[in-house]
């Protein structure tokens, strides 16, 4: 199998769920939601792994309890992970004008626990175009099944310009 430009760019294809606008096609207000899932005890076990926390507030319901909680608390970053913009439209949109993911900030307005189902969405807050590239800052925010955010934040993406920049 070649690796070379006709092998990649039918990989593009293949993998495309939208036609890609890039930069220039973003608006201010556009949102993408993503799939809400459910907080599993797989994603404990594996965001513990992953990241090394132990504390026993993510493992032991007794620690919990004393503690005022009413289950396990997710991890911070675990919680973070469910703001993953992967998980829906945005970087199929953008498509390969995308370079990278520069930043991310997390504030946790919330507790999250076991078997909470978590709801995010992404909405475009600023676009600055640049040269040759283009900076989106996309909000995030997550909501339990109860409505209640749980985190918010910012997320910012680099992306090629279409040719002739701005």
């Amino acid at each position: 199998m070649s690796d070379g430009p006709a092998a990649q760019g039918e990989a593009g294809v293949r993998h495309r769920l939208v036609d890609p606008v890039g930069f220039e096609g973003l608006t201010l207000g556009q949102r993408f939601p993503l799939p809400s899932r459910t907080v599993l005890s797989a994603h404990f076990s594996a965001f513990q792994a992953l990241s090394g926390d132990n504390h026993p507030i993510h493992y032991d319901r007794r620690y919990c309890a004393e503690h005022g909680h009413r289950d396990l608390l997710a991890h911070g970053l675990q919680v973070g992970c469910f703001a993953a913009s992967g998980a829906g439209l945005f970087p199929h949109l953008v498509g390969d004008a995308l370079i990278g993911f520069l930043e991310q900030s997390s504030r946790f307005r919330a507790p999250v626990y076991l078997g909470d189902t978590l709801s995010t969405v992404l909405e475009v807050v600023e676009l600055r175009p640049q040269r040759t590239t283009g900076v989106v800052v996309l909000a995030v925010e997550i909501r339990n099944q109860d409505g209640v955010v749980v985190l918010e934040g910012r997320q910012s993406y680099l992306l090629r310009l279409a040719e002739g920049g701005r």
